[in-house]
């Protein structure tokens, strides 16, 4: 999350590939918010929705580890396809947490959703956001976006996104320029080295990582990059030759994977980070399952990336 003005104000905002109509019912049908709220492993059971001015909803997360998380909402505004305002938390014995506000607005066929979070403090909202992250609270919006990419295109992606304290220039030559790249792309526990890197639309990019006592390598093939707000390729595991392999530790992991990195200004100082990875070219039914099945590690190895490029940037 990123703090947008007020100091006891969490914000929020991504862009979906869907109408605000579709992001609507995704938000207030019960079916369909069960398939992606909550952090990633999270399930939902709903008790009531009642979605309307002066309504509420009722509901538990179960968490991966079996641990259950009542939750009431009630809804203070309502404004169909435009806007929601509610407070979350509270119960007949206790106030609510925090004031949520979420705006839904179309660009371009797409979706744009902003939301703020106010607590009573700056104070708490440090802690809250503190939690959030550790929680692997955002990842929620990611698996909305997963969840209407599937229902709507038919497409299964993963996503995951991170705000970076630094422009928009400085965050698009890090993923771009080789001197930067290795410096904190592999994953947590890994080196990377550039045994050929031609970053250009066209170009190819010939590397290997190194740790946990092995050494993958891989091929990166750059279809477009548009400074500074995307950047696309896709990637492949390779022998230390450069000839076609599989992934070291998953043998039915897909042979070639697409990324798309696209780069967000959300303030002066501000970077939005979101990546889309997805399957292409020919896949076997059970590749494709590894893919899905494997949300989890992708979340956990992506994060572990950011972590490293979060105290890279801060050095450049």
């Amino acid at each position: 999350m990123a703090e947008r003005n007020k100091p006891n104000e969490l914000y929020i905002t991504r862009i979906y590939n869907a109408t605000v109509k579709q992001v609507w019912e995704a938000w207030v049908d019960p079916d369909k918010v069960a398939k992606w709220w909550g952090p990633r492993g999270f399930t939902l059971t709903t008790k009531r929705k009642d979605v309307r001015t002066g309504g509420d909803w009722l509901y538990t997360m179960h968490g991966p580890d079996g641990v259950d998380w009542p939750n009431h909402t009630k809804f203070l505004e309502v404004d169909q396809y435009k806007r929601l305002v509610y407070d979350h938390g509270g119960f007949e014995d206790k106030p609510p947490m925090f004031r949520v506000t979420v705006v839904f607005s179309e660009i371009n066929g797409k979706t744009k959703m902003e939301m703020t979070m106010a607590l009573p403090t700056a104070e708490a909202a440090a802690e809250t956001r503190k939690f959030v992250r550790k929680a692997g609270g955002d990842s929620t919006w990611d698996r909305l976006a997963e969840h209407l990419d599937k229902e709507h295109l038919g497409r299964e992606v993963f996503v995951i996104n991170r705000t970076f304290n630094t422009d928009i220039n400085t965050m698009f030559e890090v993923w771009t320029d080789p001197k930067h790249v290795m410096n904190w792309m592999a994953p947590t526990g890994f080196t990377g080295t550039y045994i050929k890197a031609d970053i250009k639309p066209g170009g190819e990019a010939f590397y290997s990582m190194t740790g946990n006592g092995f050494t993958m390598f891989g091929k990166a093939n750059y279809i477009e990059i548009t400074k500074p707000y995307k950047l696309v390729y896709t990637q492949i595991f390779t022998d230390k030759d450069g000839a076609v392999s599989r992934h070291p530790m998953a043998p039915t992991w897909p042979e070639k994977m697409k990324t798309t990195v696209s780069f967000n200004e959300e303030s002066s100082t501000q970077t939005r980070v979101t990546i889309e990875w997805e399957v292409v070219g020919s896949a076997t039914q059970e590749e494709h399952d590894t893919f899905v099945k494997g949300k989890p590690g992708m979340t956990q190895g992506w994060t572990g990336s950011f972590d490293k490029l979060e105290e890279y940037i801060a050095k450049v």
